[in-house]
């Protein structure tokens, strides 16, 4: 390498190592800004199996509340089913971003730590509304058995639709159903005008694959065979380790939070 490329090479890796530690401040300002910035606890509900009342708060820190709201919604972008609500926590979120948008508009004009404030508020927003969004398509692709899994749900078992989004798959439904009842069936024979939407839409793939990340040891993992030639076998899951194993399989672990969908 020439005197001239070797200055050019090493004033490129200086930059490339200071733009890198300069990154890495920000995300450390940035999530420091966050804790700064809503300033205040939220306490969400979770259920109690000993309360008659069946739920109890439990508080969080403003960055504990965040990576429940990213736990959340890692899990529910790549789950093939729709998951248990977090309406707590996104309440939760929705009070926490008032009142950081507050403090933003109290803050001395001029100060750097506004822009890295507004950053975190907007990234919080976009994994917010990724969230809702992600379980709206959910609600919309698999209606007829979202709607029969709340209905048969027992007493006491936590609901996978929030009032709000209920109301929708409920409204969605009739609205489908008059749509083809107004372009298609009315205009077949007598014989023919029902259709059962829970034959006609596809259920969620639950033997799918996906990636997980253990958060807790699990131990005991009933593995079902892949080919006839193959028996079940059980496995354990060491924390911190990362699998891809069929969703049906480890499907009560991501409602416990003992794993985490990547």
């Amino acid at each position: 390498m020439k005197g001239g490329e070797f200055s050019v090479f090493a004033r490129a890796t200086r930059a490339s190592s200071a733009w890198s530690q300069v990154v890495a401040g920000e995300r450390r300002a940035s999530s420091a800004a966050m804790a700064e910035a809503a300033g205040v606890a939220a306490a969400v509900e979770e259920p109690d199996g000993d309360s008659d009342a069946g739920s109890e708060e439990v508080v969080l820190t403003p960055a504990q509340l965040i990576r429940s709201l990213e736990q959340a919604w890692m899990n529910e972008k790549f789950a093939p089913e729709l998951l248990e609500s977090k309406s707590e926590v996104v309440e939760c979120v929705v009070e926490q971003l008032e009142h950081m948008e507050t403090n933003l508009k109290q803050a001395k004009r001029g100060d750097l730590k506004i822009s890295i404030h507004r950053m975190e508020v907007e990234r919080i927003r976009y994994v917010l509304s990724s969230y809702l969004r992600c379980r709206l398509r959910k609600i919309e692709k698999y209606f007829p058995h979202v709607l029969e899994k709340e209905k048969t749900r027992a007493e006491g078992d936590p609901s996978i639709l929030s009032p709000e989004e209920f109301a929708f798959a409920k409204e969605y439904m009739a609205n489908t159903e008059a749509h083809l009842r107004n372009v298609a069936l009315k205009h077949m024979p007598p014989n023919l005008q029902k259709v059962d939407l829970l034959k006609a839409v596809p259920k969620p793939n639950l033997d799918s694959f996906v990636f997980l990340r253990v958060n807790e040891r699990q131990e005991n993992i009933l593995v079902e065979a892949e080919t006839d030639e193959q028996s079940e076998y059980v496995i354990d899951l060491d924390e911190d380790s990362q699998h891809l194993i069929r969703y049906k399989t480890i499907a009560p672990l991501v409602a416990s939070g003992a794993v985490q969908l990547i």
